[in-house]
């Protein structure tokens, strides 16, 4: 009885590991952040002021158009429905979906400033 020598199945490539960073990588990395954040400095309470500002300004705005319109088309034709209220309704709908445009904007260019490599 014969015995077949056994296959043996080769290995497939692996590609080389990325070399990790080294410390000199690392800390040079660190106090470039750290250097940048002293430049650009922490925003200040009236930055802070100012985006609750816009933001609540981009509720409210639409919204009291929403409830003028509708009060204006209520008095102009008095009938079952309330337009005061339906058109309240969608102008905050609208002022939720602005501000939330705003604050999405705002904190993706925080995160693209932070992400920024020095130039």
């Amino acid at each position: 009885m014969s015995q077949e020598p056994k296959r043996v199945t080769p290995r497939p490539a692996t590609a080389p590991h990325p070399a990790a960073p080294t410390l000199a990588d690392q800390v040079g990395a660190k106090v470039s952040r750290k250097l940048k954040a002293r430049r650009g400095g922490t925003p200040g309470v009236w930055f802070g002021l100012g985006m609750m500002g816009l933001i609540g300004w981009s509720v409210a705005l639409p919204t009291l158009l929403g409830a003028a319109l509708g009060l204006w088309l209520d008095h102009r034709d008095p009938g079952g429905r309330s337009w005061t209220l339906a058109l309240l309704v969608g102008g905050l709908a609208i002022g939720c979906l602005n501000a939330w445009h705003w604050a999405s904007r705002e904190d993706q260019a925080m995160r693209d400033e932070q992400e920024r490599p020095d130039g």
